[in-house]
């Protein structure tokens, strides 16, 4: 009876997949929680944000902050249509994680959308104004600053309530409702030249974050879209006042994203700066 060797009766290892783990995203990089906090989402391994990783998101936001509103408006928009761009090309990802062809189109769309409105919302929400007296007056819109979003479930919800803010020179802290599609999102940012710090996304407990981001002293501004009970809204409210955060409540009921969002979203994030000049000098 013929031998068989040894090599031959040993089997092929069984490779074992590298599992993905979603942390954070803050600064333009991917950190893990400074608690060393998880959670279990859809059966992933997600970073779980602490106060601490709040308050780095908002250094890091208003760390960015001032080099992006003064980017040109022209460059934001080549920003967020290579973020357009970008999205368009991990289809197969967001597809993945449960996001419909529709729902993916739309979120396409609503960056080229807002990417077009860069260099006119300016045009459109300021202006010269009529005056008595031999002077210019002109109001001319700015960015509020570091702004906090609740964001809603969703991946056009969520690009619906971060492109808005971004675009006219804002950067944010998301705290974020589905933490695979954000983080996948995150990815997109890193690499859209989107600046580190422009954008930055927590996942985890909002109702355990929002209240410190709430309260912060170098937030602008809240947007509590995303939230879904009266309680806490009000709660986050009282909060935000404390700082005299300009705040934008929650629907009282569903949302479509998919209409037509109209201009109120980014004029809700602006401030407007009024100039007077002589004539004739």
């Amino acid at each position: 009876m013929p031998k068989t060797s040894k090599a031959a009766t040993v089997s092929e290892p069984t490779r074992l997949a590298v599992r993905k783990t979603y942390k954070l995203y803050i600064g333009g990089k991917f950190p893990r929680s400074e608690s060393g906090r998880t959670f279990v989402a859809d059966g992933d391994n997600v970073a779980l944000a602490s106060r601490k990783d709040a308050r780095d998101a908002v250094v890091a936001a208003r760390a960015a902050q001032a080099g992006w509103a003064g980017a040109t408006a022209y460059n934001r928009g080549q920003v967020l249509y290579r973020v357009a761009e970008m999205v368009e090309a991990r289809r197969a990802e967001f597809a993945a994680l449960g996001v419909s062809g529709d729902e993916l189109n739309a979120a396409v769309d609503r960056w080229v959308w807002y990417a077009g409105w860069s260099d006119k919302i300016a045009q459109v929400a300021g202006g010269a104004n009529p005056v008595a007296g031999p002077f210019f007056n002109i109001s001319a819109p700015e960015p509020t600053g570091v702004v906090a979003i609740v964001a809603p479930a969703g991946l056009l919800g969520l690009v619906s309530v971060i492109a808005p803010a971004v675009v006219t020179g804002n950067t944010a802290v998301v705290l974020a409702a589905d933490p695979q599609i954000a983080i996948t999102l995150a990815e997109v940012f890193a690499t859209s030249d989107v600046p580190g710090g422009v954008v930055n996304i927590l996942t985890g407990r909002y109702a355990e974050t929002a209240p410190w981001l709430a309260a912060h002293a170098d937030v602008n501004a809240l947007d509590l879209t995303g939230v879904e009970h009266r309680e806490l809204a009000a709660e986050l409210e009282r909060a935000a006042a404390g700082t005299l955060k300009r705040v934008i409540r929650p629907a009282t009921g569903a949302v479509d994203f998919s209409a037509d969002p109209g201009l109120k979203p980014m004029t809700a994030l602006l401030e407007t700066k009024t100039v007077w000049h002589p004539k004739g000098y």
